[in-house]
């Protein structure tokens, strides 16, 4: 059994995308650890802020099973994939799966994003990268955050 986390974005109809997400990842995988959610701005286009939270459980699910799984939930949340770059209920990406090492595992956003590595560091802060080796609070607190900006939302969302 693996222990897996993922980040979850949406930035149409939000507060129902993201509680349709956790309820059938809770569906699937069983009690799920949930960060605070956080809105930033949407990256790489013009278009409205996303709510972004990172997720944990344990899966005993291949890799592979596990992202074609993702990626079904994904679709039942409404996501289109005409493009990668435009605004969508739902965004699911598979940052850790345990200590795997694989293609876009460790998801790279990890090191880029306040809005991946915050909520990351936040649930799991002495996770350590299985790359890097550096954990995700020692990350978390050596990230430069000056050109991103990350709010607190303020909602229950039913986390362990």
């Amino acid at each position: 059994m693996s222990m897996v986390y993922l980040s979850i974005g949406s930035n149409i109809d939000r507060e129902a995308s993201v509680r349709k997400c956790l309820a059938m990842l809770t569906d699937v995988f069983g009690a799920l650890q949930c960060s605070k959610v956080y809105e930033s701005a949407s990256v790489g286009f013009e278009g409205p802020a996303f709510w972004n939270l990172v997720v944990a459980f344990n899966c005993e699910m291949t890799l592979e099973m596990l992202r074609s799984r993702l990626s079904e939930i994904e679709d039942t949340c409404g996501r289109e994939r005409n493009a990668h770059d435009m605004s969508r209920t739902m965004d699911i990406d598979l940052l850790l799966y345990g200590d795997v090492v694989a293609e876009s595992v460790p998801r790279e956003e990890i090191e880029r994003y306040a809005f991946v590595l915050r909520p990351l560091a936040e649930l799991a802060p002495e996770v350590r990268h299985p790359v890097t080796g550096v954990s995700m609070g020692a990350m978390w607190a050596g990230f430069d955050v000056s050109h991103e900006l990350l709010t607190l939302v303020h909602i229950e969302l039913g986390r362990d």
